[in-house]
């Protein structure tokens, strides 16, 4: 009998692990917990290198969960799976409502490079030039005040103090302003699974001391999904070879980079990607995340 890892599993449990003294680190002070976030946002970094985690589906399944809170801040009622469905399920014509519009900004400001004009994009309400103030302003800053964190709260605490509902767009420019100071490409939504409503309304060291500790739970969060993403697609692409549809490669870099996939969206006739999908769920490969009849959607 084999006992031998292949080397794409090998790789796959190669992804690192945050170590313990992270996770159960109970500090109190500013200067303390300013630690440990960077700590833990060295240790992201280390995994967001790693070739072996799918980094566009987490950072989708990052914005999800980024969406998801920042509903839940406004008062309303809808979860993962009904921000799924506003996008998803959308006909050409119909508007996404408030929620589905939340999840369509946090899905645009991590699906490109992080730019001026791609916030843009992602948040039609703001301005570029605007926008541009605001993170420049922490960016003028930055050779001599404080860490990446630090400057992540003043970007949040500066668009709050203009736009005082503005939620949304102050924790992805937040979030943007992170990745930048980092030297990351992409946006990856941290703060705002993180902080609590409360928290979004403290200011100086109050916020930052709360945007650290955000950052440190959301991490072990990313992390694990990031090791978990990582065994997933590692079988999907491990039984990509038994498909016999045609364009059975494009559906499954589909599924290696978005959170989830409706049939009708794969690159096949509409009885050809409902197979292909039930194939693939029969294999393991990937699961059905409605548990619906109808109106299914499909991911890693």
């Amino acid at each position: 009998m084999r006992t031998g890892r292949s080397p794409q599993q090998s790789n796959v449990d190669m992804v690192p692990r945050m170590p313990s003294w992270v996770t159960r680190a109970r500090a109190e002070t500013l200067e303390d917990v300013a630690f440990s976030s960077g700590a833990a946002l060295n240790h992201l970094h280390v995994v967001l290198v790693d070739p072996s985690v799918p980094h566009a589906l987490l950072r989708e399944r990052l914005a999800l969960s980024a969406a998801e809170a920042c509903v839940a801040f406004s008062g309303r009622s809808e979860r993962a799976a009904d921000l799924r469905d506003a996008i998803h399920l959308l006909r050409p014509g119909d508007l996404p409502g408030p929620a589905g519009e939340t999840y369509q900004g946090w899905r645009g400001a991590v699906e490109r490079p992080v730019s001026v004009s791609a916030l843009q994009r992602a948040l039609p309400g703001c301005a570029a030039p605007q926008i541009a103030v605001w993170l420049d302003r922490q960016n003028m800053r930055a050779a001599t005040q404080g860490s990446p964190v630090g400057r992540a709260s003043r970007v949040l605490e500066a668009v709050l103090a203009d736009m005082p509902r503005a939620e949304v767009p102050a924790l992805i420019l937040a979030d943007a302003a992170l990745a930048q100071a980092l030297g990351w490409d992409h946006l990856v939504p941290l703060l705002a699974t993180g902080l609590k409503r409360a928290d979004l309304r403290k200011r100086g060291d109050d916020l930052r001391l709360a945007c650290h500790r955000a950052v440190i739970a959301s991490v072990i969060d990313a992390v694990r999904l990031a090791a978990d993403l990582a065994r997933r697609t590692a079988h999907l692409t491990a039984v990509a070879p038994q498909l016999r549809a045609s364009r059975a490669r494009d559906a499954i870099e589909m599924f290696l980079t978005q959170d989830a996939v409706a049939p009708a969206a794969l690159p096949l006739p509409d009885r050809a990607a409902r197979r292909l999908c039930d194939r693939l769920v029969d294999l393991g490969a990937i699961r059905e995340l409605t548990g619906r009849d109808t109106f299914r959607l499909y991911g890693v």
